[in-house]
């Protein structure tokens, strides 16, 4: 298993999360350390080789699928499958087919909450764009575990519903643009060189 003390970062997006995780996935280094487990809202019949290679075409990460109990690795982008729930068990991901939660599976809140009873002090949990609030619950619960939680400025988000639910919690420590964004987990990463 990689060395994991170093945190791990979690990313939700719903209406507009494609562009806006491309947007911060492409401004991360190529020294990014930090494994990152992402979570977008899709119909369930869709492809995920195609979400796969559209993400890899703005990253300098590898960005995979993972199979059920997929082993987290650092510098690595980890894609929810389409339906199917995503959760965070120490040192891999589960797959789950559990009924959808706010209407969605995967669920931001599904793999959220269980990234933070994983990592607690050492998630980073990012909510982007969306149009309903699935994800709010998960940022209060990173919170309350001592991650640290960051958020789209909903006035720079093609849909601000899900950014503003995630505000009006009072959990979010930071409401940045995408590149701010990018910025400040590359500042988290003991192991990246952000020149």
């Amino acid at each position: 298993m990689a060395d994991l003390a170093c945190g791990l970062v979690v990313i939700g997006g719903s209406w507009g999360g494609i562009a806006a995780a491309g947007d911060i996935l492409g401004r991360l280094p190529p020294t990014f350390s930090l494994p990152v487990v992402l979570a977008l809202h899709r119909s369930p019949s869709g492809t995920d080789d195609m979400l796969v290679k559209a993400l890899s075409r703005s990253s300098a990460l590898p960005v995979v699928e993972p199979d059920d109990k997929a082993e987290l690795a650092a510098g690595t982008v980890f894609v929810a499958p389409a339906d199917y729930h995503l959760l965070v068990e120490n040192d891999h991901l589960a797959l789950s087919v559990d009924p959808p939660v706010r209407f969605s599976r995967p669920s931001i809140d599904v793999v959220f909450e269980s990234a933070a009873a994983a990592f607690r002090d050492r998630l980073v949990a990012v909510l982007v764009t969306g149009a309903n609030d699935d994800g709010a619950r998960g940022i209060a619960t990173a919170k309350m575990r001592g991650g640290r939680t960051f958020v789209q400025d909903p006035s720079t988000a093609e849909r601000r519903e899900m950014p503003d639910a995630a505000i009006a919690t009072g959990a979010v420590d930071r409401v940045l643009p995408l590149p701010a964004i990018a910025a400040a987990l590359a500042a988290l990463d003991p192991g990246s060189d952000p020149t």
